[in-house]
């Protein structure tokens, strides 16, 4: 039997690995990527006591439904700040420009398995006589030069693929990034509007303050009350407005705050603020969220913890690309070089040349420096898997930390409800004495002052519950996606990321 043509052979071999072949035309040397266990517990410990407050359960698991999830708050003044925000934000730019870096690093990858083609071309004019009369050579050299590196054991491959698992951890950073910024957005919107309402307070205390004075001047006046009783009123009326100025300074910073953050000019926050009289004063009500899929499930969803997963397969990919070094390496090249030329002004004529062949290049010896590069790409990935663990733990504590926090508010807030009730019909009580004739003015203000306290404590803990629904969806991984787009390599662990070529 007549055996095949050696150059079919090769020409076989080359056609299948073009076909398609995703890793080494002989093998694919280094690890292959499994996500990792994430290790995190079946449930949560503060779901159970909670579910007065879960009215409803639009999560489930489904990132879809964490899209934007400050909408829910039905509020047009914060979404035109967060929205400002996400143009301005330095963190956001900068995760902007990681992504386009990476990109282009994947598109060189990728470029790496295919061959190369150049063409060159120019003009050569020259003299020479040997020992004769001179003659002048004209050239006009044109050529193709082409080269192509064989993927033999699949160190261009697995350098594709750490490319790739880069590019999608810088898509999940950039989604955590616009995390980040619109919760922190939120919170100092939920600051400034906790401090109208405590404004609003401080103008009704002092208004109280100064209708009990006004009444009191009159009584004394008509010789019923101690003129002493002016003085104290007049001390109480003076320090409520003291503290109404500083409020209302308190609330003139959490704008100037909001300013840095959205880059929008002071007047136009300000008309955002106060433009509508319904909302002013008005803690905005976040809608309600169900955590009760196990803990795994929702981690799934955070853009951080997907980014480092990410850069855990790359880590692993880099792994394969440093021990392919080891490995011996085949690449094709040819030219073509058609030169139009003559002597003396003759006619022109066309000579070529061409050249084609492989090349093989075996690594001998190199005092262990490629062994040591595995080695420090294995220990790379050691780190990056470390980090990994060490953010699904950190993940965990902020889900249970804010689910505390709404535990705790839920308990806290009716008690303090009944507090302010008391504290009311007592101050009452106690100013109608004083008007009667029959109490002291020194038990009225301490009376108002526990009265302002305790409508003080109100306000913090709807403020706090609001603050705690927000840390929530920023724990859980919400607003990571405008349109969650899936890139076309999803992975089990980052479903969120997605390919934003038309946005960048």
């Amino acid at each position: 039997m007549k055996p095949e043509n050696p150059q079919k052979i090769f020409l076989y071999l080359i056609s299948v690995y073009l076909s398609g072949c995703t890793g080494g035309l002989l093998a694919t040397v280094g690890p292959d990527y499994s996500i990792a266990n994430l290790n995190a517990p079946s449930h949560w410990s503060e779901t159970s006591k909670v579910d007065s407050l879960l009215t409803t359960s639009p999560h489930q698991g489904n990132p879809e439904n964490l899209k934007k999830w400050w909408q829910g708050f039905q509020d047009p003044v914060l979404n035109q700040l967060l929205s400002a925000a996400q143009e301005v934000n330095t963190s956001v730019m900068d995760a902007k420009a990681r992504i386009a870096q990476s990109r282009a690093t994947l598109v060189g990858a990728e470029g790496a398995l295919l061959p190369t083609l150049d063409f060159s071309g120019g003009g050569k004019r020259s003299s020479a006589s040997f020992g004769g009369n001179p003659f002048v050579w004209n050239q006009l050299p044109t050529g193709l030069q082409s080269s192509w590196e064989i993927d033999l054991f699949g160190g261009l491959a697995r350098q594709e693929e750490a490319a790739q698992s880069q590019l999608e951890s810088r898509q999940a950073a950039w989604h955590d990034a616009r995390v980040s910024i619109a919760a922190e957005v939120a919170n100092a919107y939920v600051d400034y509007r906790y401090c109208e309402l405590q404004v609003n307070t401080r103008q009704k205390d002092a208004a109280s303050k100064m209708e009990s004075a006004r009444l009191s001047e009159i009584a004394v006046q008509a010789g019923l009350k101690a003129i002493s009783d002016i003085e104290l009123l007049k001390a109480s009326v003076a320090e409520g407005n003291h503290l109404l100025f500083q409020q209302q300074s308190q609330c003139k910073k959490a704008i100037q705050g909001l300013v840095a953050m959205t880059g929008l000019p002071e007047e136009k926050i300000t008309l955002l603020l106060t433009g509508n009289p319904t909302q002013i004063a008005q803690l905005p009500t976040p809608p309600t969220l169900s955590i009760d899929a196990i803990p795994a499930n929702v981690l799934l969803q955070r853009p951080d913890i997907a980014s480092a997963e990410r850069d855990v397969a790359e880590a692993s990919a880099k792994i394969g690309v440093e021990q392919a070094k080891r490995f011996p390496k085949l690449s094709l090249s040819g030219n073509i070089t058609p030169t139009l030329q003559n002597i003396n002004g003759a006619a022109f004529f066309l000579a070529q040349t061409w050249s084609f062949g492989p090349t093989l290049s075996l690594p001998l010896f190199d005092a262990g420096k490629r062994a040591a590069d595995v080695e420090l790409a294995r220990v790379q990935y050691e780190a990056a898997e470390n980090k990994f663990r060490s953010k699904v733990r950190t993940a965990v504590k902020e889900v249970e930390e804010a689910l505390i926090r709404l535990n705790t508010v839920s308990q806290r807030l009716p008690e303090a409800q009944k507090s302010f009730t008391y504290f009311q019909s007592h101050f009452d009580a106690m100013r109608n004495l004083y008007q009667a004739g029959l109490g002291n003015l020194m038990d009225v203000e301490t009376s108002r002052r526990s009265l302002l306290s305790a409508d003080m404590t109100i306000k913090e803990l709807e403020k706090e519950r609001v603050s705690a629904w927000i840390a929530l969806y920023r724990s859980a991984g919400g607003s990571w996606s405008e349109d969650n787009t899936q890139s076309k390599t999803t992975k089990p662990l980052s479903p969120h990321v997605d390919d934003n070529r038309e946005k960048l």
